[in-house]
Formats: C-alpha cells, sequence, structure tokens
C-alpha cells in the first residue's frame, strides 16, 4: 500500500461534500425567513441590505455547488467556491461563537429527520462553536479535493496527502 486513498474513497468524499451543499441549499430554500432571521441573528456590523442579498443568493450558491459537485463538472470551480463560502462561515461562525451568541447557525435543517428542536444534543450540532469547527473540516477537505483535482489536471500524483 502506498498510503494514497483509491479513488472511490476521493469519489465519495466530493459527493459527501456535493450532498452537504444541497442539503444546506434546500433547508434555506425551503424557508427563506428563517434564513434570513439566522443571518440577522450573528448581528454582524454590515448593512442589511448586504445580508438580504446574501440570503437570497447564498442557497442558490450552494446548490449550484453542490449540483456540480454530484455530477463532477467544473469541480475545480465548485470546489474553490466552496472553499470560499466556507472561509466566510468559519469567519461568521467564529465570531458569534467568541462573542457568546447563543444563536443556531441556519446551516441545516435537521426537523426533516424528526429532530426536536429543544432537544440538547440538537441545539449543540446548531450551535455557532459546533459549526465552527464543523466549518474548518468542511474547508479542509474541500481544500484536499481541490489540491487533488488540480494535481490531476497536471498530471502530478493525484494523492493531495503526498509531499509535493
Amino acid at each position: 500500500m502506498n498510503g494514497q486513498l483509491p479513488a472511490r474513497w476521493w469519489t465519495a468524499l466530493r459527493w459527501l461534500l456535493g450532498a452537504l451543499m444541497l442539503w444546506a441549499a434546500v433547508s434555506k430554500l425551503a424557508n427563506p425567513t428563517e434564513f434570513l432571521s439566522s443571518i440577522y441573528a450573528y448581528q454582524t456590523p454590515l448593512p442589511r441590505s448586504w445580508l438580504q442579498g446574501a440570503a437570497v443568493v447564498l442557497p442558490w450558491l450552494e446548490l449550484l455547488c453542490g449540483l456540480l459537485l454530484l455530477a463532477n463538472v467544473w469541480s475545480e470551480t465548485a470546489l474553490a467556491t466552496v472553499i470560499g463560502l466556507l472561509a466566510i462561515f468559519v469567519l461568521a461562525t467564529g465570531q458569534a461563537w467568541a462573542r457568546g451568541l447563543d444563536i443556531s447557525c441556519g446551516c441545516f435543517n435537521l426537523e426533516v429527520f424528526g429532530a426536536d428542536r429543544s432537544a440538547k444534543l440538537l441545539k449543540f450540532i446548531e450551535s455557532a462553536g459546533f459549526a465552527f469547527f464543523r466549518n474548518l473540516v468542511l474547508v479542509s477537505l474541500a481544500g484536499m479535493l481541490l489540491r487533488r483535482r488540480l494535481n490531476e489536471l497536471e498530471g502530478g500524483s493525484a494523492d493531495p496527502l503526498s509531499p509535493s
């Protein structure tokens, strides 16, 4: 074994990231008013018009990226966009967590699985602190996937974990 993950694992990771982006998008598109309220809860110093614009554009961008990742079409562009989005999410959730805001991240709707909003586990999973660390993991995953894809295009090692 040469330490490389099989190609099917990288495909599964790309599909996982694509599915998470789709889930996040559909959750927001299904209830845009609740999503806008989640954005306002972050109490950022940005103008309300920018936040409203983000509430309109963000779910559609997540949907497009998720579909592109699942179809493996323009995957480099989709991954670069996802990395940018996740970096913004890291900053937003990190500042909310650092300021002690008791808010739901607004990322995913877990009620589709029958989750009770009052449950402690659900409150933890939707917390800004958990979202911060989840987004760090996801941005790392997206970065590894992008590096692997770019290495493939250059004809180099497809394994992003190998020394360059």
